[in-house]
């Protein structure tokens, strides 16, 4: 099945670079694109893409607000963020909005095609090592941060096995990597990742991997 992407960036060279280069894979099509955060809104209602690739710093509504938007409005969309630095002080905000990941900019087209689809399959988790790093840092960088509503009560709802498979979602690790640590088979850990996040209510596994540590149950370090 083709993966319709919309491109929301400011930068009419950032747009017109990124279609040339996903148009140009056999797999992905691009669908749409917004200049600012506010059509990105518009336009997710509107043509329903599968993935969004969403800058960060835009006029109107900034990337972190029409992530917010976009999910609220319980759309399939998967929003991927865009940004200059992997430590940019708003992508953790932008997570947390309901983002299911982020790319650098200077991605090359092989890894900005590869993060499309990671993302439109539900994975998520781009680049786990550098991801983890990320939530890690910006987790130690906030100076309160919240806990969930409820989210005591929420995680007590998940079986023993399940809070072990949230918690190595949050460090990082792949379906497969979890399979080989827990010594079961992929397809279980798969049954185990989709009953987390119906239990909890998220999303995706970044999102799982963000409700872990608000609700400490993995601890940044």
């Amino acid at each position: 099945m083709t993966i319709r992407v919309l491109i929301a960036d400011d930068q009419m060279m950032v747009r017109e670079g990124f279609s040339v280069l996903l148009n140009a894979m056999p797999d992905i099509e691009v669908a749409g694109e917004a200049v600012n955060g506010r059509e990105a809104v518009t336009k997710v209602a509107e043509l329903s893409p599968d993935v969004v690739l969403m800058d960060i710093r835009m006029p109107e509504l900034n990337g972190i607000e029409a992530t917010r938007e976009i999910v609220a409005s319980g759309t399939a969309s998967k929003v991927l963020v865009l940004t200059t630095f992997d430590l940019d002080e708003y992508v953790y905000q932008a997570l947390r909005a309901g983002a299911s990941g982020f790319l650098l900019k200077d991605a090359s087209a092989r890894q900005l095609a590869d993060g499309v689809r990671v993302v439109a399959s539900g994975e998520a988790l781009l680049a786990p090592s550098v991801t983890r790093r990320l939530i890690t840092e910006f987790a130690k960088l906030s100076a309160a941060p919240r806990v969930m509503p409820a989210a005591h009560a929420a995680y007590g709802d998940l079986t023993e096995r399940e809070t072990e498979v949230l918690v190595l979602i949050a460090q990082g690790l792949s379906n497969a990597e979890i399979a080989a640590r827990l010594v079961v088979a992929e397809s279980t850990i798969k049954t185990h990742v989709s009953r987390v996040l119906v239990k909890l209510g998220l999303r995706d596994r970044t999102q799982a991997a963000v409700f872990a540590y608000e609700a400490r149950l993995v601890t940044p370090g």
